[in-house]
């Protein structure tokens, strides 16, 4: 079997990531870790800062018992509110960058580029394959 064969035999068995980043996304991820140590992500759920993808140091973003841990991204733990992971379960949030005035509060304000959450329903095999609902985040 060749290694194409092989690897759309184990995508055709491995559950999707509900969250994932472009390229871009990674320089800047990379980019700001290398300001600010590890981070961590929180996707806003509207307010002041819309709906945008929020990033903070690790441990100085409080995330309460009611946030779901969508997974990570380049090793920065993703969490969402569980009424907004309710409307969203159905779709994989691809995390961008592009030019722009991040989130009040968020590491990538004042760059001149802001994360932007994009988004893609998933197909029937893969909401077939997704494991349970992500766990909820630790007590703090």
């Amino acid at each position: 079997m060749n290694t194409a064969a092989i690897m759309q035999a184990r995508a055709a068995t491995v559950a999707p990531e509900r969250v994932c980043a472009t390229d871009a996304a990674l320089a800047f991820i990379a980019e700001l870790r290398g300001r600010h140590g590890p981070l961590m992500f929180f996707q806003s759920g509207g307010c002041c800062d819309g709906s945008a993808p929020m990033c903070y140091p690790l441990d100085e973003f409080s995330v309460s018992d009611t946030d779901v841990r969508l997974g990570a991204i380049d090793g920065a733990p993703f969490y969402m509110g569980c009424e907004q992971f309710a409307y969203w379960e159905h779709t994989q949030l691809i995390i961008d960058v592009v030019a722009g005035n991040g989130g009040m509060f968020s590491l990538d304000n004042g760059t001149g580029k802001r994360f932007l959450t994009r988004s893609r329903l998933f197909r029937d095999d893969e909401l077939q394959r997704l494991q349970a609902p992500p766990g909820r985040a630790p007590p703090s």
